[in-house]
């Protein structure tokens, strides 16, 4: 007799059924197809689907492992998180982001600084994008690759490159920092967790969902019941105070 899925979890929870373990992990492969696809929608051609779908994967059989039944949490709420960890954790140790991304990203930082100047506030990303002429789903996107820049760019700082040396724009692999660069990146991931924790629970709320989620600022605002222009300006006041509280201390004053 074919089991269910609640006799499944039983036997995966107790016993750690191997059989039990296989079932579940195919009933909820397509969880992992649904986050490849989303988060791979937004990323050069150049980055693999079945290397995305390996990372969904491991995402996948963590979520399985540490998952509790007892808590009031649908499994593939909590899978989903996991899934889209592991993915996100997975892209930021490679060198993925081309040159091209990257100026999209800065001429993206600069007019909105242009913008902001003139309306002596906050912009949208709805006025952005009209300022920019360009839509504001693209807007969204490059904000979110701006993401990745951001994380390379403090690896960048450490490597002491030029901007016109190839080699600045890749991660060196794990193995081969030295114990100085290795402290260095430890103390700013915590530095950055610490000064997260400072902001307020919509903004933590918000950068969570649309960095960590990869959920859309219109996805957030139905969330949180809030107007997408809202979700905008709660996003860009977080960002800001990130940069006031890191610049100084992180890289000598080059905003992340």
């Amino acid at each position: 007799m074919e089991l269910t899925e609640d006799a499944c979890w039983k036997l995966w929870i107790h016993n750690r059924d191997s059989e039990a373990g296989d079932f579940l992990a195919r009933k909820y492969t397509p969880l992992v197809t649904y986050h490849v696809q989303r988060i791979g929608s937004g990323l050069p051609a150049n980055i693999s689907r079945s290397e995305l779908m390996s990372l969904g994967y491991q995402g996948l059989f963590d979520a399985l492992t540490k998952f509790d039944p007892s808590r009031d949490l649908k499994f593939d709420t909590y899978a989903s998180f996991r899934i889209r960890g592991s993915i996100i954790d997975g892209l930021r140790k490679e060198d993925w982001l081309p040159r091209s991304l990257r100026e999209k990203s800065k001429r993206l930082e600069e007019e909105k600084m242009k913008l902001e100047q003139q309306l002596m506030r906050h912009a949208t990303v709805y006025e952005i994008a009209d300022h920019m002429n360009v839509s504001s789903e693209e807007v969204e996107q490059t904000i979110q690759e701006q993401y990745f820049s951001n994380v390379l760019s403090v690896d960048e700082q450490i490597n002491e490159g030029s901007e016109d040396d190839p080699k600045t724009f890749v991660i060196e692999d794990e193995h081969e920092k030295t114990p100085e660069q290795q402290l260095v990146m430890d103390e700013l991931v915590g530095d950055l967790a610490i000064m997260i924790e400072r902001l307020t629970e919509n903004e933590q709320i918000v950068l969570n969902l649309f960095y960590s989620d990869e959920m859309t600022l219109t996805e957030i605002g139905e969330i949180l019941s809030l107007s997408t222009s809202r979700i905008s300006q709660i996003h860009s006041k977080a960002l800001t105070k990130l940069r006031k509280m890191l610049a100084p201390e992180v890289i000598g004053g080059r905003v992340i």
